[in-house]
């Protein structure tokens, strides 16, 4: 059985719908679905909560019932029968007048990932109306029935798989498995969700807790590219990515794929495969545990970063100085995403800024500090294990021109990464491709 992802776009208009439900059903084989909300609703659903929190009850208001006529008409494009799109109204009456009466009682946080949750119980329950319409055998499963964190806030892979095995046994002989990406409960029962981006996660957990032969990943774009279509022209679509490379390229800015996403798949040893929607011919990129050796995969990049140096004389032979350092940073929950080290200076690299003020303050007390903003990481991803001789000059030789602040390799055999000015991306990105991909 395969798992189908679908995200936000791919479910962003009837027609849309329509597109995918031809897509689940054309194999004619049984098929696991993870649908997310339609694209807006999430954000619209944020923007409800926001005035709440504000006790604005008419500002929370006025976005539901906004909501609420893009509903019903996507409702009466959809359907065409008059009993399914009367079933179809019903049931979005009932999801309003739900989303309502958070403006009467108290609001909290608790109350708060209940109703953005919303949006994929929405997208699931029209899409399932749809495929009966069709006459698709399809059952849907409520996520919260079967999605849990633990007490970490980690999923609770022993808890899913069991639920999911109970509840697949119980509905044997279906064509469509139809659940919502994203919501969960925690370990105390309170409804919750994945990490923005979780319908991924989602798909990965539940791909990971029935074996599948296969998880897809469905999105508007052709699987994961060499290189940033928006700086670099003649990227090309990369066919073939092991676990490693694909989280390293994930974490490093590729949009298409949650970082986090293929760990479940990569544990359980299920191929991951990236499609596009409104090119289902296209081979799009497959990401399993093969590794193509010798050869440079992908280049990517991450903006919005700020460099910090901490220089000092003490720490010549002095054990625990890293440590010292370290615990700052994880004092304000801050991580790092680059570090290099000399006899007297450390340099890192941090893309959360918000207590950036107090965290120079208390390295102040151990050297001279440091801090260049505006700076970017550029990524070079492939088979860079470093009995591969050379090939970490093939992406220095393509940055000698550009200034170069820091320089990662060695941590992962899997990539090289560069520390630039924002200002000079689009130049690096442009090198890489040429010296990288094109000579």
């Amino acid at each position: 059985m395969k798992v189908m992802k679908f995200g936000g776009t791919s479910v962003g208009s009837p027609e849309r719908i329509k597109n995918v439900c031809k897509l689940i059903t054309n194999s004619g084989e049984p098929t696991f679905v993870v649908l997310s909300a339609m694209s807006g609703t999430t954000n619209s659903l944020v923007e409800i909560t926001d005035y709440l929190y504000k006790k604005n009850q008419e500002g929370a208001s006025e976005i539901i019932n906004r909501l609420e006529e893009k509903y019903i008409k996507v409702a009466n494009e959809l359907f065409s029968t008059e009993e399914y799109k009367s079933k179809a109204l019903d049931f979005l009456k009932g999801e309003f007048e739900y989303l309502h009466s958070f403006t009467k009682d108290f609001f909290t946080s608790f109350e708060e990932k209940a109703i953005v949750g919303q949006g994929e119980i929405i997208s699931t329950n029209l899409t399932a109306e749809y495929l009966e319409e069709q006459n698709v055998k399809v059952v849907l499963f409520n996520a919260l029935d079967f999605m849990r964190t633990d007490k970490n806030g980690e999923p609770d892979m022993q808890y899913i798989k069991e639920k999911l095995g109970e509840m697949m046994a119980a509905n044997p002989d279906y064509q469509i498995y139809l659940t919502q990406g994203f919501i969960c409960r925690n370990a105390y029962g309170e409804v919750d969700n994945l990490q923005r981006g979780g319908s991924d996660y989602s798909a990965s957990l539940i791909g990971a807790a029935i074996q599948a032969d296969e998880i897809q990943i469905w999105t508007d774009i052709d699987g994961m590219h060499n290189n940033d279509p928006r700086f670099v022209e003649q990227t090309e679509a990369v066919r073939q990515l092991n676990f490693e490379e694909a989280a390293e390229l994930a974490y490093f800015g590729a949009k298409i794929l949650h970082p986090t996403c293929v760990q479940p798949a990569k544990y359980a040893g299920i191929p991951v495969r990236l499609k596009n929607t409104m090119d289902p011919e296209a081979e799009g990129t497959i990401i399993d545990n093969v590794t193509v050796r010798g050869k440079i995969k992908a280049v990517a990049a991450k903006g919005n970063i700020t460099a910090i140096k901490i220089k000092s004389s003490r720490m010549l032979g002095a054990a625990g100085f890293m440590r010292k350092v370290f615990d700052i940073f994880e004092s304000y929950q801050t991580s790092i995403d680059m570090i290099t080290t000399s006899e007297v200076g450390v340099s890192m690299s941090i893309d959360n800024t918000a207590h950036l003020t107090d965290i120079v303050d208390e390295l102040k007390k151990y050297g001279t500090v440091t801090v260049d903003t505006d700076m970017c990481i550029i990524c070079v991803v492939g088979d860079l294990d470093w009995s591969n001789v050379g090939f970490e000059t093939i992406a220095t030789d393509a940055m000698k021109d550009i200034p170069v602040r820091m320089i990662s390799y060695g941590g992962s055999n899997y990539n090289i990464s560069f520390l630039i000015r924002e200002a000079d991306k689009k130049k690096a990105l442009q090198n890489l491709n040429r010296v990288v991909f094109h000579q």
